[in-house]
């Protein structure tokens, strides 16, 4: 426990003894490799999620972008792995086929993960056992807004908005007629191979993109001394994603449409079968014909036709036309019409040996629409309206939700002023939901209004500093009303509750930037207080089994996030980042699966077409745990990458490039993860890939 607190604490006080120091060390100094080092800056990347593409020093709201030789080093085989090295964000972990962002502590719905700013719509948030719909070898930028005040993608996601932007649906015609990129990749630790391609081509006022990727991988290797052995049984991943899209493209904007099909199959590791058949007698578990006592060795006496060997499989299938167009000063008045809309057709299969266990069906279309106006009086900003229906259903052994139909609704405001070195935002939002039991044909409705208010106030060339007040109301989801039965995957036994009543998030957020000179950094302080938090509240346990009972009562989550970075001369930088957040309920007690503290530091260098950077991370042991929660220990992680660019100043510039994790084989376990005893994190990784442009 003193490790833990003592790592909670070294984050917030490094951070802010090199914030601190940040201010001396951009002085002007008598060392000239500091000197040319301080004459260059961040350079400013837009923003697309911010709604009036604002670049990242302006947005009021802590935004981590992820694009070019970045992304490239830093994605991985899911969404979650790709953004667990960002500050405030780490990866549900199940397995290797499945991985969610959780950012400040907060998962599932409220983590709205967009497509180009279109909801994505997957099984993802029911549970993480289900994968995300996303391919990261395919994105272009990847944008995440953390904490609730993106009111314009959804009041619901008070943790944050993943945005993935893609190029299947083309906003231009390519001026040579054609271009394009390939990139191929293999690792060591699952022995997976991963490859993708990408072309866009056109004529006249017509532009075409077809793009396809695939990867493979067997069962991960874990670190030395795991009593399960070297590698995880049943974690292997086999996914393959292709889209085909056609825009028309003009000199005041664009409309296409895309088709994507995606296919995955992978495994889920620690599924057990001994809770088969175990249900509740009132608030307690009972299993098999024997009574609930926790002194007992509880036998399973259960009849059923399943190899308990085997580990489940799931197959998936997801089918998506995407809608997308803007109008640039279509009428007088009015900057830009923007039009996103989509159809998703999900399933996948639970495969308990030779049969279908379970199948889940996600069948969900929505619409948005915004209207950019002219600045009047001073004001800049955004009106919409969003519409969407999700049909889901699960049928078979683990059909622990009964069929739903959930509709929604939202109507959005987004105003900007800037008034000298000050950009003032504000923003007002309004949603309906309906979720219906389509078996009992009882239908619950909330609705709630949210509102933020910002500033980011220029205090010196190259600092800003920023601060945002939120109040959001998010409804609770189909599963936390109607939620009713045994879930192996997780190993519980959920229980929703009809009554439930929308949440009221109220969110302070405070960000500290500094863009340019030897010194640049940021750096964030937050506190998230929610009225009616809805979370599983875990009744009773037995062997292992929970019953988890959705429940409500006021929580406050505060923490701390935050990068540094020193140029120690004009081709070397050391950096400093981290993070820790405190989650509680207010009538006592602790949250579940709340991230440690993480503080990392890299040394990174660039030399010619070199690139290159060693990076020490050291995750906290997590003892804060809620009733039924075990400890996990703490681990430190040795990393290392290398990236030489060939090509530069030709038509194919290429990459080539190494990245090495856990270079000390430590076996670590994650703490968000339901399965994390059954399924640790990854041991010593080297990945080797290519990339070419053309």
């Amino acid at each position: 426990m003193t490790s833990a607190i003592a790592s909670s604490f070294l984050v917030p006080c490094g951070l802010a003894a090199l914030v601190a120091s940040g201010s001396a060390w951009a002085q002007p100094a008598g060392d000239d490799r500091l000197a040319a080092a301080g004459a260059a800056s961040l350079p400013e990347v837009t923003v697309s999620t911010s709604g009036l593409q604002l670049g990242v020093s302006e947005m009021t709201q802590p935004v981590s972008v992820l694009e070019g030789d970045a992304l490239v080093r830093q994605r991985g085989a899911t969404l979650g792995e790709t953004l667990e090295g960002e500050p405030g964000i780490t990866g549900s972990h199940f397995g290797a086929g499945a991985s969610r962002p959780v950012i400040r502590g907060m998962d599932g719905a409220r983590v709205r993960v967009l497509t180009d700013g279109a909801e994505l719509h997957d099984a993802s948030t029911i549970s993480p056992d289900h994968a995300v719909v996303s391919e990261p070898l395919l994105a272009t930028q990847i944008e995440v807004l953390r904490g609730p005040s993106a009111l314009v993608h959804g009041a619901g996601a008070v943790g944050g908005v993943v945005n993935v932007l893609d190029g299947k649906v083309p906003t231009a015609v390519p001026s040579k007629g054609y271009e394009g990129s390939a990139e191929l990749r293999a690792g060591s630790a699952a022995r997976d191979k991963a490859g993708a391609v990408a072309i866009t081509g056109g004529s006249g006022p017509f532009a075409i993109h077809v793009e396809a990727a695939g990867r493979d991988a067997g069962d991960y290797r874990v670190g030395g001394g795991w009593e399960g052995g070297r590698r995880v049984p049943g974690s292997f991943s086999d996914t393959r994603s292709a889209s085909l899209g056609l825009s028309w493209v003009g000199s005041s904007g664009y409309l296409g449409l895309a088709v994507t099909r995606q296919t995955a199959r992978y495994g889920l590791p620690g599924h057990s079968h001994g809770f088969e058949g175990c249900h509740t007698h009132g608030n307690h578990l009972h299993c098999g014909t024997h009574d609930h006592d926790h002194g007992q060795d509880h036998g399973q006496d259960h009849d059923h036709d399943h190899d308990h060997g085997s580990v489940p499989v799931v197959d998936l299938r997801s089918e998506r036309i995407d809608l997308r167009g803007e109008l640039r000063r279509p009428f007088a008045g009015v900057a830009a019409l923007r039009l996103r809309g989509g159809f998703t057709d999900y399933v996948h299969d639970e495969i308990e040996g030779d049969a279908v266990a379970t199948t889940f069906k996600n069948k969900a279309h929505d619409l948005r629409v915004e209207l950019q106006h002219e600045p009047i009086a001073g004001l800049r900003g955004l009106l919409g309206v969003r519409s969407a229906e999700r049909k889901f259903s699960a049928v078979g052994e683990e059909a622990y939700v009964q069929p739903t139909r959930t509709r929604s609704t939202g109507v959005f405001l987004l105003e900007e002023y800037r008034l000298g070195d000050w950009r003032i935002e504000g923003a007002l939002r309004h949603d309906r939901q309906s979720a219906r039991a389509l078996d009992s044909d009882v239908e619950r409705s909330h609705h709630g209004t949210s509102a933020s208010l910002g500033a980011v106030w220029r205090v010196a060339p190259g600092y800003a500093l920023g601060a945002s007040v939120t109040r959001a109301s998010r409804a609770p989801t189909a599963e936390e009303l109607y939620a009713r039965g045994l879930h192996m995957a997780t190993a519980t036994y959920e229980r929703g509750d009809t009554g439930l009543r929308s949440e009221i998030s109220r969110n302070v957020d405070l960000t500290l930037r500094k863009t340019s000179g030897p010194t640049t950094f940021d750096v964030t302080l937050y506190r998230n207080s929610i009225r009616h938090y809805v979370y599983g509240r875990t009744l009773d346990e037995l062997d292992g089994l929970q019953l988890l009972q959705y429940s409500q009562a006021d929580a406050t989550f505060t923490g701390i996030e935050g990068r540094v970075r020193q140029a120690l001369t004009r081709h070397i930088g050391l950096a400093l980042w981290g993070d820790s957040v405190r989650a509680r309920l207010d009538g006592g007690g602790r949250l579940p699966r709340i991230a440690p503290a993480r503080v990392g530091l890299k040394l990174d260098a660039q030399w010619q077409s070199w690139q290159g950077d060693i990076e020490w991370l050291q995750v906290a042991r997590q003892s804060r745990v809620a009733q039924f929660e075990s400890a996990t220990p703490g681990y430190g992680m040795l990393n290392l990458g290398l990236t030489y660019h060939g090509g530069a100043g030709t038509a194919t510039p290429w990459q080539v490039y190494v990245k090495a994790r856990n270079l000390t084989d430590r076996l670590a376990y994650s703490h968000v993860s339901f399965i994390k005893d059954a399924a640790p994190l990854a041991g010593r990784s080297v990945t080797l890939g290519m990339r070419v442009a053309f």
